[in-house]
């Protein structure tokens, strides 16, 4: 085994050569290294994207991958967080998370999972048919908002179904809540059980310890995490990180295998090799920068009438977050008399900034690594420009956000069951007491507000008919215009 060198990139290296050598291909990609591409494709994207799309084995590698050239680069990021195996995936974290689920549970296993799941976690209960005991998110119903769950509500599912095969959270947040993952971790190995953690927002927090613990060194067994979502990664760049023995190495690179491409994108290799090799040399710099940038940031947007940055002091403590990620920098805009929605909308227009997040009362700037005065100043000026033409934004349709007791349904069948069952569309005003046959997910933060197998309710119907005439994005409903749902036929 070769020494660790964190200076080295070795997918990045192996494009290098293979630009070098000048290699001839007569295999895929079609495009033939930019010649046989639209020159529109050329000019908007440039030859060297497509210069870079090779082969991974057979263009990148040679036709048996004897140069072990992607084996080095996951074993490099590994080490850079403390983890004894990674798994690079092209295919997103929704890839990872299914590979994570199907190697801890098996069809008809129970699975602890926390409601505010994302929906690739419920594709994979669908996929696979696992039996999910759902544990209550932590509510705070003055904002409207759910907080991971506590350990206490895990060890009460553990305590209520002592069969399940493990547990599946969710932390960070897209909000930047974290659940105490230390906690969690000891509840499951102290019954013999792994823990998987849905870390997809959390690729920096390895890399700064004023950031919450990530999960490996917080101890959980699977580790899923976005590259691209809060790092410097390409779309659709994910790993997923192993320690300890409660899980089979083999068995869950087999899954990743089951689900993934044969055709992985070298473009996302090399973005997720160059990821760790700039956060190992200098991510505590970079890290302490954006930490630095996100608290001025704060502090302005503070000043700005209407404007409140939900902090530490909003979001932690009893019932709600153990830790808060401050980068995700989640703005409540309640007191402009708007919503999240109408919101981001204004800024898209009048001043081309795309927001993360917008739901009834908050909209999320996310801020990065990447970010500097140069990007934080035309925010700024574009918020205090909201606050000014706040009259004319005071007209949106408002949501219907159902209690906390409202908000959550009776599971009455398998995910699995339900989707693949016998179906029919009903309009929604008739949906009420049917169990839902499809995913109704406000997107983002993309947690179903209804999943197949649920029961459906009155208040959680009002809250997706509601929202859908705010501005709410429900993209994964059958009928995009949410006139009717998919139920299964009684």
């Amino acid at each position: 085994m070769e020494p660790i060198d964190h200076t080295s990139a070795p997918v990045l290296e192996a494009l290098d050569a293979y630009h070098d050598r000048g290699r001839l291909a007569f295999t895929p990609p079609g495009h033939k290294q930019a010649r046989g591409a639209d020159p529109q494709a050329r000019r908007v994207l440039g030859d060297a994207v497509f210069r870079s799309d090779v082969l991974a084995v057979g263009g990148l590698d040679d036709r048996r991958a004897s140069g072990h050239v992607l084996r080095r680069a996951e074993r490099l990021m590994a080490d850079a967080v403390h983890a004894e195996h990674t798994y690079f995936t092209t295919c997103g974290s929704s890839l990872s998370v299914k590979a994570a689920m199907l190697t801890v549970a098996h069809p008809g296993d129970r699975l602890l999972i926390g409601r505010d799941a994302h929906k690739s976690v419920v594709a994979g209960l669908i996929l696979c048919g696992i039996d999910p005991v759902w544990v209550e998110p932590q509510w705070d119903a003055e904002r409207s908002l759910a907080h991971p769950p506590s350990v206490a509500s895990y060890a009460a599912a553990l305590d209520r179904h002592p069969d399940a095969r493990g547990a599946l959270v969710t932390s960070p947040t897209p909000y930047g809540s974290c659940a105490d993952l230390r906690g969690l971790a000891e509840l499951c190995h102290g019954r013999g059980l792994p823990l998987v953690v849905d870390e997809a927002w959390g690729a920096h927090l390895p890399f700064h310890g004023d950031l919450p613990s990530w999960a490996m060194d917080a101890g959980a067994d699977i580790c899923v995490t976005s590259i691209h979502k809060m790092g410097s990664g390409l779309e659709q760049g994910s790993v997923f990180h192993l320690q300890g023995d409660r899980v089979d190495p083999a068995e869950l690179a087999s899954r990743a295998d089951l689900l993934g491409t044969t055709s992985p994108s070298v473009l996302i290799y090399a973005g997720l090799d160059a990821w760790r090799r700039q956060m190992v040399l200098r991510g505590h710099e970079l890290m302490s920068d954006a930490l630095r940038l996100a608290a001025e940031v704060h502090a302005e947007i503070e000043l700005i009438p209407g404007l409140h940055v939900n902090g530490r002091a909003d979001l932690t403590g009893p019932g709600r977050a153990a830790d808060l990620d401050p980068l995700p920098t989640v703005i409540d805009i309640s007191g402009l008399g708007t919503t999240g929605y109408r919101a981001a909308d204004w800024l898209r227009e009048h001043h081309a900034l795309t927001v993360h997040i917008g739901d009834h009362r908050r909209i999320g700037a996310q801020l990065t690594h990447a970010d500097s005065r140069e990007t934080v100043d035309p925010l700024l000026d574009a918020l205090r420009d909201l606050a000014a033409h706040r009259a004319e934004l005071a007209d949106a349709p408002r949501v219907d956000v159902p209690s906390p007791a409202e908000l959550r349904m009776e599971q009455v069948c398998l995910p699995r069951d339900a989707y693949f069952g016998a179906v029919e569309s009903v309009p929604l005003d008739r949906a009420a007491g049917r169990v839902a046959a499809e995913m109704a997910t406000p997107y983002p933060p993309g947690i179903p507000a209804a999943l197949p197998g649920e029961r459906l309710t009155e208040p959680v119907l009002e809250y997706l008919r509601s929202g859908h005439a705010a501005g709410m994005y429900i993209p994964d409903t059958a009928d995009h215009t949410l006139r009717t749902l998919r139920v299964l036929k009684e």
